[in-house]
């Protein structure tokens, strides 16, 4: 993280064709890449000295850039040309081929050079789970001092599905710090300003953060948005497992009232009571006193041969 960050790319004297005398006039053109106080664009002051003290100047943003390229020599010598996607373009010409030449190579490495979001730069692998699977976009900011971290300054800030994260300016592989969505106290945002309360969970621990940017809104939105998704989830999940839960039950009571409990054999049986006969329990014709059975018919006796 840069605390003493510049955000001038290249300045100098040019000559850019002026719109309405249709001529070449000098001036003095700085080039500033994207930071926390505005995006890539071009400001044109009327000499050195008036850009020193930051006087009047007019501002063309290189948000929209489809093209940088150098003009023929037979069309202006020393020309280059930007070309933009709503099909307007912007002309100057420098005072040598050199010169030039560098202007041209600049404003395309960061116009049309290799983004900060490529996997080249160390963008996380999108086939990855979890906290790796995260956006695109980021947005320049200025983190201020906390005494919750040891660093402060421009950096970029990136939302992702789960975490707020911040990257190096100079290094954009270089990943300062995180903090999950999950575990975020509060945020709020102004036009100049997004702030947030960090919670107990957080690497960091509980604490303020103030970040300087000119896209507070755009990251109040994609912060808010992402938080109800988790919130949304979450919910989601617990009215699953609540479902779940409830089939499960039905199913246990299902089950019980529609199994048959076999019975005992012994629930099967013909009990004996004092009710019934012994013609009964005998199966004999019914009379009305009892048969009485001899001892010998009942338990007969073998005599023995010796």
């Amino acid at each position: 993280m840069a605390s003493n960050f510049n955000d001038i790319v290249k300045q100098g004297y040019v000559r850019i064709r002026s719109r309405r005398l249709g001529i070449y006039q000098r001036c003095w053109l700085v080039f500033k890449k994207a930071s926390s106080k505005g995006p890539k664009r071009l400001e044109k002051f009327s000499d050195e000295r008036a850009a020193y003290f930051r006087c009047y100047h007019k501002v063309t943003e290189l948000n929209n850039v489809k093209n940088v390229s150098r003009l023929p020599k037979s069309t202006k010598k020393h020309a280059v040309g930007i070309y933009f996607s709503d099909d307007t373009s912007k002309t100057f010409a420098c005072d040598s081929e050199l010169e030039a030449d560098e202007w041209c190579k600049v404003l395309q490495m960061e116009c049309l050079g290799t983004r900060i979001n490529d996997i080249s730069l160390g963008e996380p692998d999108l086939l990855a789970s979890g906290v790796e699977r995260e956006q695109s976009e980021r947005f320049n900011v200025y983190l201020m001092p906390s005494p919750n971290l040891d660093v402060h300054g421009e950096c970029t800030l990136q939302i992702t599905f789960e975490n707020i994260c911040l990257w190096d300016i100079q290094n954009p592989r270089v990943k300062l710090v995180s903090w999950p969505l999950s575990a975020l106290r509060r945020y709020g945002r102004d036009p100049a300003w997004f702030t947030f309360e960090a919670g107990r969970m957080c690497d960091t621990g509980e604490g303020l953060f103030v970040l300087h940017t000119r896209h507070g809104e755009a990251i109040y939105q994609k912060v808010h948005s992402a938080a109800l998704a988790i919130a949304e989830q979450h919910e989601r999940r617990r009215q699953s497992a609540r479902n779940a839960m409830l089939q499960l039950k039905r199913s246990e009571r299902a089950l019980s009232l529609g199994t048959v409990v076999p019975l005992p054999r012994s629930a099967y049986w013909h009990h004996i009571t004092r009710q019934h006969s012994t013609g009964q329990l005998l199966g004999l014709p019914d009379v009305s006193s009892p048969v009485k059975l001899h001892h010998t018919d009942t338990f007969p006796t073998y005599r023995s041969e010796h």
